[in-house]
């Protein structure tokens, strides 16, 4: 799926041959006006708005204490949102704006992988820096850096990470080895998947049925007793965050809850998640990027932070979105320049004290990122310790 998404998003970039040429306007426009302009583009509308919500309130809540604290160099920061809607049609044109009309130097995006592989060519061509905070594809940063792609980087672990460690705790520490998929139909539940068969034979394990669910889809009661039927000890989940709760609420209709745990990751850890269905939720395993009950500091200043600014509790993508246009604004006093190569190559040197650690760059341009390994007890949940896992790249 992803290389038809490439392809396509190759075409588009015939339409936007001009785009590269934005270079020298943009940089001269940000002399004028004495900004930092970064684009922000995310899902604003569509199936997934709410993670381009939760993705815009980050980056903005981060732009402000920036700007209170005097800015970058006394340049303010202005943070630019484009509707991606969760496509890479419309995530390429709300690029194409953002460089063209918006004359933005800097982009953070997308929440969706499919989106961010579109983006990666169009990119490129300009000479505009893609940062990404939350697609978690592999293939994003196999093509990245010493992949080719010199001018994406990402500021976010990816799914092989991610399913290997799940894997390997639910294996090892809760001894289950045999399961059944229900996952998103999307490059994220499916390419999951894919990595978790390839670290199955490690562990002596194994996937006795496999379904995948589409987006706005409810009723799952006829999958989820073939499962029960299955012989299954675990479920393989790799979903949406709005459609767990509903999938679990169905479990315990369909006598699965508390029988067959869920794995992987689909916002098991959230609070309105487990409210929904605490028994369905119980043992759930999960690897995360960042927790709001991560005890760190820095981390419980951006919850309490976020609370009191928006009226509402933080989310993974608020979070990953604040942290990452902090770490931009960093690679943009370390360049001590809005000169964007500059700021590129200052990212690839950076040491980045974030919330869950020292962020460093690989020679892909993938962040070095621990996860935080969890499990839901007692109806809340329980951080097993932060995990890390150096990525194994396809040989070239």
């Amino acid at each position: 799926m992803a290389f038809h998404i490439h392809r396509r998003s190759l075409l588009a970039m015939a339409g936007i041959a001009g785009a590269a040429a934005v270079v020298g306007p943009a940089r001269a426009h940000r002399a004028e006006d004495g900004t930092i302009r970064i684009g922000l583009v995310a899902p604003m509308s569509g199936p997934n708005a709410r993670y381009g919500s939760f993705s815009l309130r980050g980056a903005q809540l981060a732009a402000k204490e920036i700007n209170d604290a005097g800015g970058v160099g006394g340049r303010k920061i202005t943070i630019i949102p484009g509707d991606s809607q969760g496509t890479p049609t419309e995530g390429v044109s709300a690029l194409r704006r953002l460089i063209e009309r918006d004359k933005v130097d800097y982009v953070i995006g997308d929440v969706t992988s499919g989106v961010t592989l579109a983006l990666q060519p169009i990119a490129e061509e300009a000479n505009v820096l893609l940062l990404n905070a939350a697609s978690s594809n592999p293939t994003i940063t196999y093509r990245a850096g010493k992949g080719g792609m010199k001018w994406t980087y990402r500021n976010y672990p990816t799914d092989e990470v991610r399913a290997l460690v799940v894997l390997k705790y639910a294996a090892e520490q809760r001894k289950l080895t045999k399961f059944s998929v229900l996952s998103v139909d999307s490059d994220y539940g499916r390419g999951a998947i894919a990595f978790t068969k390839k670290y199955l034979p490690r562990f002596n394990a194994s996937i006795v049925t496999e379904d995948y669910y589409k987006e706005g889809e409810v009723d799952f009661r006829s999958v989820l007793a073939k499962i029960r039927d299955s012989g299954a000890q675990g479920i393989l989940m790799y979903g949406l965050a709005d459609t767990t709760p509903i999938i679990a609420r169905q479990m315990i209709e369909t006598g699965v809850a508390g029988k067959l745990p869920l794995i992987g990751n689909g916002e098991f850890n959230a609070e309105v998640t487990i409210k929904a269905a605490p028994r369905a939720l119980e043992g759930a395993i999960e690897a995360a990027a960042w927790l709001p009950a991560w005890d760190n500091p820095r981390s419980k200043a951006f919850v309490a932070k976020f609370a009191a600014e928006y009226r509402e509790s933080a989310n993974n993508h608020a979070y990953v979105h604040w942290e990452t246009t902090h770490l931009l604004a960093k690679g943009v006093a370390a360049a001590g320049s809005v000169d964007r190569l500059k700021v590129r190559d200052a990212l690839s040197s950076i040491k980045y004290e974030s919330a869950m650690g020292e962020v460093t760059f690989d020679d892909h341009n993938q962040a070095r990122l621990p996860m935080v390994l969890l499990q839901i007890e007692n109806g809340a949940p329980s951080i097993k310790g932060a995990v890390s896992g150096e990525i194994e790249y396809p040989r070239t």
